[in-house]
């Protein structure tokens, strides 16, 4: 069944790829803007069903996760080792994109004319960008707020306090335990029903942004699409080796068994679409749920692997493009800035977006330069989604293999 389903997600790619390039080279103007609204509404309704269920699924699964450990002084000590490598994967995303990016120099000598696509939405705004906001926001005013509008990671901290409680409690709570349990199992289940209308998904999804841009702008930024894949397959690389480090030869059964997810995440460009699936599959190559279940949520908000190396391969994109250079200094301070506010940012539509301009102010320039990557950010999105969700794959692994929990069967 597995292999079922990666062959369908691989042949609705195949399709849509070919009926949007149909559509935009033999449609009219107003026949292809119909096309394309027609074909995303089918994505939008997918991804709707994949967020409808992403809140109960972290705060049910987590709890359950949390509350499984021993006390406390576990949830404590597997949270350190968590953001540990965290902010170690991090720095080495980071560092590799901006290497790449300086090595290759793929914004250098472009025509800017060819790129001046109009955007397809109002730009984003960085005015919510502040470390005291970051800050506060971690906590939510209510449970039911947060879930009503998927923050991620205020249901994270919930859950941790909750499951926390419920670890140091002499009897668990068992009612609620298993109330919690039978809820996360419910869950799953209809994520199951849900991820089976995956590959219609993924068809609309690439028909309808081939459909609207066509085949020749993705020739003019060739260079910096292809530099930037490069990039990201140095970085699977380089996460393969830490993990086969680490855990061992237990790295090819987890990078075989990730496929399905990291399809889901490539082909719909969401990290989100794909978070069931993964949950599912740690446990088969030996990663506890209990763990999973704890690292996976704060992966999502704090290990976006890709989405990093993208900020700072567009930013120094851009910069290339338009005759700009910065010193080391200033390199060194945009990885930081980077570093901070990419945290906490799944599930916010076009986040990344919203980095690289927060990036460009902070270094006094102009936010409307954004426009220069709008045109292939689907794309690329696409790559940075099927990344964090390695990432965070191997994260789990690593934890559980630290915690003396990986199971080696």
């Amino acid at each position: 069944m597995n292999r079922r389903f990666a062959g369908f997600v691989v042949g609705a790619m195949i399709l849509g790829v070919l009926i949007g390039w149909l559509c935009n080279r033999y449609l009219a103007p107003d026949q292809r803007a119909q096309a394309v609204t027609g074909l995303s509404l089918i994505t939008e309704v997918f991804l709707r069903l994949i967020k409808m269920i992403i809140a109960p699924l972290v705060l049910t699964t987590l709890i359950v996760g949390v509350g499984h450990m021993e006390d406390a002084a576990a949830v404590g000590r597997i949270g350190a080792k968590t953001l540990g490598w965290f902010l170690t994967a991090s720095i080495a995303s980071l560092g590799l994109g901006l290497m790449m990016v300086e090595w290759m120099q793929p914004g250098a000598g472009i025509t800017l004319h060819l790129l001046g696509v109009a955007p397809a939405a109002a730009a984003p705004t960085t005015e919510a960008f502040s470390l005291a906001g970051f800050i506060a926001h971690l906590v939510p005013t209510s449970i039911f707020d947060a879930m009503a509008r998927n923050e991620i990671l205020q249901i994270v901290i919930f859950a941790v306090f909750v499951g926390t409680a419920i670890s140091m409690l002499e009897e668990k709570a068992p009612q609620v335990m298993q109330l919690a349990e039978q809820a996360a199992s419910i869950m799953l289940k209809v994520t199951d029903i849900i991820m089976k209308l995956a590959p219609a998904a993924i068809f609309a999804s690439l028909a309808s942004t081939v459909a609207a841009q066509g085949l020749p702008i993705l020739v003019t930024y060739a260079k910096f699409v292809g530099g930037f894949y490069l990039s990201i397959g140095l970085l699977w690389g380089l996460l393969f080796l830490a993990a086969f480090a680490l855990v061992g030869r237990r790295a090819v059964p987890l990078f075989s068994a990730i496929r399905e997810p990291v399809l889901v995440a490539f082909s719909t460009a969401s990290s989100e679409a794909a978070y069931p699936k993964l949950l599912a599959a740690l446990p088969t190559v030996g990663v506890p749920r209990r763990i999973a279940s704890f690292v996976l949520p704060l992966g999502y908000s704090f290990n976006l692997d890709g989405s990093m190396m993208y900020c700072t391969f567009a930013t120094m994109f851009i910069l290339q493009a338009h005759g700009v250079k910065l010193d080391p200094g200033k390199q060194i301070a945009m990885l930081f800035l980077l570093l901070i506010t990419s945290k906490g940012i799944a599930g916010v539509p076009r986040a990344a977006l919203i980095i690289i301009m927060a990036t460009l102010s902070f270094l006094g320039l102009p936010e409307g330069w954004i426009v220069l990557v709008l045109a292939v950010d689907h794309l690329l999105d696409m790559g940075r989604s099927g990344t964090n969700i390695v990432g965070n794959a191997v994260a789990s692994a690593v934890v559980s293999k630290w915690e003396g929990a990986l199971d080696e069967q």
